[in-house]
């Protein structure tokens, strides 16, 4: 007979399966090159990478900043859930020149030793895993006493907050414990999850200026087709053509409502600390 434990351990398994079928839909490579490639260069540069330093980038996606760190001459791993995302980061990575390692690892369970890196950097990654405290536990855990700490993360009030929030009444309601991602955006959740284990913590708000898109039409278009957790939503509605224009609606209005003078302002939280 299964216990709790096993249940919840099976529970865990298949959430992250999803996860990994979330992230591998669409092009997410698209959304790093074409709209958020600053965010890369800006945590890099924050965190003060540079030439010996061990590199830890967990949930990397693609490798948007992963690639920045390896550049400013770090020895890198760029870890990620979703092994499309890691191949696309491969390729990316040697068609620049550029040598690192991407490992498929869950950052809830790094799957590495205690203190082994100068620095571990997350560019709006970390903050989809589903536990944030568990995520939180082993960020600190695999760097070094005095090593560095560099998060971005969307912000709940920012546009990027607010397309979760869009999307969440598409999509089934997720399982029990399950934490919104944009809350690792959110000064007091960030303070609690990282607690005594970090000091020096610097909390900003800063914003990316976004003006890829012309439209509020073009912008849901181009998430429809790129972006992992919207595409997952026009899964989610499927054939149901009144819930599909609704989402369609939803979207256009959310994008045509950010736009100013051709920009989108998408706000984000610079967390960066010491491990104590």
């Amino acid at each position: 007979m299964n216990t709790t434990t096993d249940l919840q351990a099976d529970a865990d398994r298949a959430l992250k399966a999803k996860h990994r079928i979330v992230w591998a839909l669409g092009d997410y490579a698209a959304v790093a090159r074409e709209v958020i490639p600053e965010l890369g260069r800006v945590i890099v540069a924050e965190s003060g990478v540079g030439p010996g330093d061990r590199v830890l980038d967990v949930a990397a996606g693609t490798g948007n900043a992963s690639i920045e760190a390896a550049r400013a001459g770090a020895s890198v791993i760029a870890s990620d859930l979703t092994p499309e995302l890691l191949e696309i980061g491969r390729t990316d990575a040697e068609t620049q020149g550029v040598d690192l390692t991407f490992e498929e690892a869950d950052a809830e369970a790094l799957p590495y030793e205690d203190d082994s890196f100068d620095v571990v950097l997350s560019c709006v990654g970390v903050m989809f895993a589903p536990h944030h405290a568990v995520a939180a536990q082993e960020l600190t855990r695999v760097v070094r006493p005095g090593g560095r700490l560099a998060l971005i993360n969307w912000t709940p009030e920012g546009f990027v907050g607010q397309l979760f929030a869009t999307l969440k009444q598409f999509v089934p309601a997720p399982p029990a414990g399950v934490q919104p991602p944009p809350l690792w955006g959110d000064e007091e959740h960030v303070r609690e999850l990282l607690g005594e284990r970090v000091r020096d913590l610097s909390l900003q708000r800063r914003v990316l200026s976004v003006d890829r898109f012309a439209s509020g039409e073009e912008f849901r278009d181009f998430f429809r087709d790129f972006y992992g957790p919207t595409a997952a939503a026009y899964r989610s509605v499927g054939d149901d053509e009144r819930r599909r224009e609704e989402l369609d609606d939803a979207l256009a209005a959310l994008g045509e409502r950010h736009l100013d003078g051709g920009t989108m302002p998408w706000e984000y939280l610079l967390v960066t600390a010491k491990v104590v």
